[in-house]
């Protein structure tokens, strides 16, 4: 595909992404073969030759790049999920990109976050994980957010113009966590109509309570809680903290749900059927 755009920049220092009126920001760029340009668009700035380490753990906390490709993921996720129980969650959610080799090794963990697709598999596995995403400011600052509400909706995100997303960061919790995932597509190698995760507290279901990983918002300390993630079946991510094997507390939570997505891979009220009952699997799975 011929790119109708008069350039591309490569980003070296931080200085480099203060961007020229037209110019928007590249880390992996698959997702422009599919698309056409944006109308306004006339060049791109890729952050690839920032040279960020794509895979790094410090203070517990496991940090993975904004350009770290979604191979690298899985395979560094794979080599650590013995030490790191949580990181088990990679595989199912990198599975669901359905990635052929070349887009796995281009395609950036990043990137698909960004596009704020609600089908992105990225939201659905770092969300899970209590993972907070770093954001560097035009202004030279930084600031952090939950991945669960970086995405607002279908292509929109909490990024303003000039802001780049710098890194993921998975807390000592969300690395401990037992993981579970479920999805669903209406045909076999269909995109994700139904995508939901889950983790709950490291060690045995059923083991003394605890901390939900990472701890969860609102959630009694005292009380085991699963964090389920909806997502692909609704417009952006939907954190459910639910006390482990309370299928009622489940059903409330899903009730109160009105905004199905709606496009050709899934009607509103099939996404709603099959979301509740992959989530009370998960909730079970994590009980």
């Amino acid at each position: 595909m011929d790119l109708d755009i008069d350039g591309v920049r490569i980003a070296r220092e931080r200085a480099d992404l203060a961007l020229r009126p037209g110019e928007r920001l590249l880390a992996g760029g698959t997702f422009l073969y599919s698309e056409p340009v944006t109308p306004g668009v006339t060049g791109l700035v890729d952050l690839l030759g920032l040279g960020w380490d794509p895979w790094s753990v410090s203070g517990g906390d496991l940090e993975v790049a904004a350009t770290c490709t979604i191979a690298t993921l899985r395979d560094r996720a794979a080599s650590a999920a013995e030490q790191h129980p949580g990181l088990r969650l990679v595989a199912p959610c990198v599975s669901a990109f359905l990635l052929s080799f070349k887009v796995a090794h281009t395609a950036t963990v990043g990137g698909n976050l960004c596009l704020g697709l609600p089908a992105g598999p990225m939201a659905a596995l770092f969300a899970a994980l209590n993972a907070t995403a770093e954001i560097w400011t035009p202004d030279g600052g930084t600031r952090t957010t939950p991945v669960a509400d970086l995405i607002t909706g279908p292509g929109r995100t909490t990024l303003a113009g000039g802001e780049v997303l710098r890194a993921l960061r998975v807390p000592p919790g969300g690395l401990a966590a037992r993981t579970a995932a479920r999805k669903l597509s209406l045909t076999a190698f269909g995109r994700s109509a139904v995508l939901v995760t889950g983790a709950a507290p490291g060690g045995a279901p059923g083991a003394a309570p605890g901390a939900a990983p990472g701890g969860v918002d609102g959630a009694d300390p005292a009380v085991r809680t699963v964090r389920i993630v909806v997502t692909a079946s609704v417009p952006r991510p939907l954190t459910l903290p639910v006390p482990a094997g309370d299928h009622d507390a489940l059903d409330t939570a899903l009730d109160r749900v009105g905004d199905w997505y709606d496009d050709p891979h899934g009607s509103p009220d099939w996404r709603a059927a099959m979301t509740r009952r992959l989530s009370h699997e998960v909730l079970e799975e994590l009980s």
